[in-house]
């Protein structure tokens, strides 16, 4: 078992799964190219592996399921080119079947044999799949009443889509023995050290472009009192600086103002007023009429692109102690390579600290490259939105259905 908070979650540990036939929940939502159809990052189903090899070697027969994409949109396809991948990766075939809960997908698992694997069709072809509604009722839905007959158990390894309560995800635990597959145990085990007491102090550095979710980041951990200091970058980190009085000149005024921030000033002054530990940039790099230049955050002639040489400093001084440090959103413009330093420079002091590190977002995770990391010290998220409402204090209903499902 598994606590986060409240909840005790079941992993592969607490359950027999030996010789069964077992429904798997994955997230291998990927980005596609529209006219080709070919995966352009094979990232998250690469993550599931471990989960899929250690049931195979126990001589289960697997079920996949998963989604991709929403109906109407350009990478809402089949995942006949996913069972591919996912071959190659497994050295073994996952067979695809062109089915999701009709005949044919219902007499294949009948007839699955010990080690095979087969991957059912895009969930989402299932119009219930798109309902968010409690457990219980997900239950009785068409998708699980009758997959879980054909079945023995259920394992749920989508952290990336824990946030949703969709019957794929929320409705099996009610019905039949569940638990968390390996990749939602490693996502839930790291998350679950931001709870804990003895892992101090804690350190989140919060930038990017979503001002609002990180806002709403903020307002958690002061209320929880589960940060000892958030660093900012970013746009985020203007915001925070106007609401503490600081003048940004007029064009980083106007940028704010047409990507619609401004109007969240009041809610950051109400932030800090409440004792939230947010520190600001002291300088920063700005491009001003094409170069690049350092300035003190008290004058401010250019437009802000990313933090400066002393932030960089300051900031990884407080990593460097850190005993956790989860960053998520970067400290400037890291689309061009002239304003990547601040981020990089943050990125390299967590990984340098003795601390555990957790790196959530695409941002983020682009800037660690393709260098070697230690999972006993460093976990990169695969959730989004999963990670965003984890960190802003709202529950993670695959979690609460895992937790509260039927036992063994």
């Amino acid at each position: 078992m598994i606590r986060v908070g409240e909840l005790s979650i079941p992993t592969l540990d607490d359950l027999s799964f030996l010789n069964k036939k077992i429904l798997v929940r994955l997230d291998i939502n990927s980005p596609i190219e529209p006219k080709s159809g070919k995966l352009l990052d094979d990232s998250r189903i690469k993550a599931h592996i471990p989960t899929l090899r250690e049931l195979i070697e126990k001589g289960n027969a697997l079920v996949l399921l998963s989604h991709q994409g929403r109906p109407g949109d350009s990478d809402f396809v089949g995942l006949e080119e996913h069972s591919k991948v996912l071959s190659r990766y497994l050295g073994q075939e996952v067979e695809f079947v062109e089915d999701v809960m009709g005949p044919y997908a219902l007499n294949r698992i009948r007839e699955l044999r010990s080690g095979e694997v087969i991957m059912l069709d895009n969930v989402r072809l299932v119009s219930e799949e798109l309902i968010e509604a409690p457990p219980d009722q997900h239950a009785r839905s068409f998708l699980v009443n009758r997959l879980s007959k054909v079945v023995n158990s259920f394992v749920n390894d989508a952290f990336a889509t824990a946030h949703r309560s969709q019957p794929s995800l929320v409705g099996f635990p009610v019905v039949i023995p569940s638990s968390a597959g390996r990749l939602m145990e490693r996502e839930v085990s790291a998350l679950a050290k931001i709870f804990n007491s003895e892992t101090s102090p804690k350190v989140f550095v919060l930038g990017g472009g979503k001002v609002q979710d990180s806002i709403r980041i903020i307002e958690n951990l002061s209320k929880r009192r589960l940060a000892d200091r958030i660093l900012t970058g970013g746009l985020l980190a203007e915001v925070f600086m106007i609401a503490k009085g600081m003048n940004l000149g007029k064009e980083n005024l106007q940028i704010l103002e047409r990507h619609g921030i401004l109007s969240l000033v009041p809610r950051a002054k109400k932030v800090l007023l409440a004792g939230a530990p947010v520190e600001v940039p002291v300088d920063f790099r700005v491009e001003s009429q094409g170069n690049v230049i350092e300035e003190s955050s008290t004058r401010i002639s250019g437009i802000i692109k990313d933090v400066g040489p002393t932030t960089e400093e300051i900031y990884s001084s407080f990593i460097r102690d850190a005993g956790l440090t989860v960053l998520r959103g970067p400290m400037g413009v890291i689309e061009d390579e002239r304003f990547r330093r601040g981020s990089s420079s943050l990125l390299r002091a967590a990984l340098e600290s003795k601390g555990y590190v957790i790196v959530g977002g695409g941002h983020m995770i682009s800037v660690i490259g393709e260098a070697q990391l230690d999972p006993a010290k460093v976990h990169v998220s695969t959730g989004g939105g999963a990670l965003l409402l984890f960190l802003a204090g709202e529950s993670l209903p695959a979690l609460e259905a895992l937790s509260r499902g039927v036992k063994a």
